[in-house]
């Protein structure tokens, strides 16, 4: 029996095999210390996971974008398709499968950009994205789109602050430090890993020359 831990977490480029699910990198993960994994009890797929993707599709299956560095806490869930089949704009709510393809509107693909953080418990709503290095408190439900190197918490979740002065939010976003090759980024990692905005570009200016 596989002992679970706060100390063990699940890489997601190791076990994720959905073809709906596209990661962007090698370090993005799941601290699935409670569950069955990320694919089993995370994203939440009516069409499009391992019991279902092979069924004939009524609609495009929407995606689920992760990028690189990403932090996703345990007993998060990310709705995806097929979950939005209440037509909130019929007198009925209710799926009725004779209808299910008027019924169905599609919120598009979700997107959690690199360097974010989904706090535990957080629910994700289809069609949004979480911008690079948000943070998405616990029990918070994201029903819209969160602005990079942004707190939200709440339900539904709202902007509690920014990380950083909106310059150097600016100026980091500029730096694209998660497109860069992996030699670049362990050399520089002590200053990723701190606030010095003027350091880290002076660093990324040294190296590329």
């Amino acid at each position: 029996m596989t002992i679970k831990h706060w100390s063990k977490m699940e890489m997601l480029h190791e076990t994720v095999k959905n073809p709906n699910i596209i990661l962007k990198g090698t370090h993005s993960y799941y601290s699935d210390a409670y569950d069955q994994g990320f694919e089993h009890s995370v994203v939440r797929y009516l069409h499009g996971d391992e019991a279902s993707q092979h069924w004939e599709p009524r609609w495009e299956i929407d995606k689920l974008y992760i990028g690189d560095y990403v932090c996703i806490g345990a007993e998060a869930v990310i709705l995806m398709g097929g979950n939005h089949t209440h037509r909130s704009d019929w007198f009925s709510l209710y799926p009725f499968m004779d209808r299910i393809e008027e019924a169905y509107q599609s919120k598009g693909d979700t997107v959690l950009e690199d360097g974010c953080w989904i706090g535990m418990r957080a629910m994700i709503i289809p069609g949004v994205t979480v911008g690079e290095g948000a943070i998405v408190a616990a029990n918070s439900v994201i029903t819209k789109n969160v602005a990079p190197y942004t707190v939200v918490g709440g339900n539904p979740a709202k902007a509690i602050r920014r990380r950083f002065p909106e310059e150097t939010i600016r100026r980091l976003m500029a730096l694209k430090i998660y497109d860069w090759p992996e030699e670049k980024f362990e050399a520089l990692k002590d200053l990723i890993c701190n606030h010095d905005i003027d350091a880290l570009e002076q660093a990324h200016q040294r190296f590329d020359r």
